[in-house]
């Protein structure tokens, strides 16, 4: 793994412990020379990740849409700024880009880029893994309603398992390392997601 997009909060959040988790994820990914693909903003916990990589002297680059450019939110600082035409060029870039995804605590921006990527490796359009970091138990209640989603049988279990989650960086990267795409039925091939995304 080479690149990771990381998906967080254009806030910092209500707890300290989202941005100790920005910051300890970042020291982590330039140690193991893991450079960040991000959203390319300067504020919430996207500046705090970026800014962190980037005194440690990683690898970061970031894509923005031009409006959000134009509203001042781009990180000026960046030394690889990607400045797209809307949001759907803006995540299809950002994959392009990575070998993995890691979800922080964020808002609805963030699920979205989340659920996108989820369902991209649910339909086979990819193999990269995806994880959750579920700093200070964030995300407890999606993956407790991801549990409620396969019990209701609107997801396989093994489909469900795609989705890491650790609330530690050092393990849930660990664990993205580790993962190995399962096989199983998919709705759609290879050739035919060429084609889609």
């Amino acid at each position: 793994m080479k690149s990771l997009c990381v998906y967080c909060g254009s806030s910092v959040g209500a707890s300290p412990a989202y941005a100790d988790a920005a910051r300890e994820l970042a020291q982590l990914m330039v140690g193991q020379d893991i450079a960040l693909v991000y959203g390319g903003g300067n504020v919430g916990l996207m500046g705090v990740i970026a800014d962190e990589v980037m005194r440690l002297g990683g690898h970061v680059t970031g894509v923005i849409p031009q409006a959000l450019m134009d509203k001042e939110v781009g990180h000026r600082g960046l030394p690889r700024l990607h400045i797209v035409k809307d949001m759907h060029e803006r995540k299809a870039l950002m994959a392009e880009l990575s070998d993995g995804f890691v979800a922080m605590p964020g808002g609805i921006g963030t699920l979205e880029e989340l659920f996108e990527v989820f369902t991209w490796a649910q339909l086979g359009f990819h193999e990269k893994p995806i994880g959750l970091l579920n700093a200070a138990g964030f995300y407890d209640g999606l993956i407790a309603f991801l549990d409620h989603v396969v019990a209701q049988r609107f997801l396989r279990r093994e489909q469900a398992s795609v989705l890491l989650h650790d609330a530690s960086p050092p393990a849930l990267l660990q664990k993205m390392k580790d993962f190995r795409p399962q096989y199983f039925e998919k709705i759609v091939d290879r050739a035919t997601a060429a084609k889609i995304i």
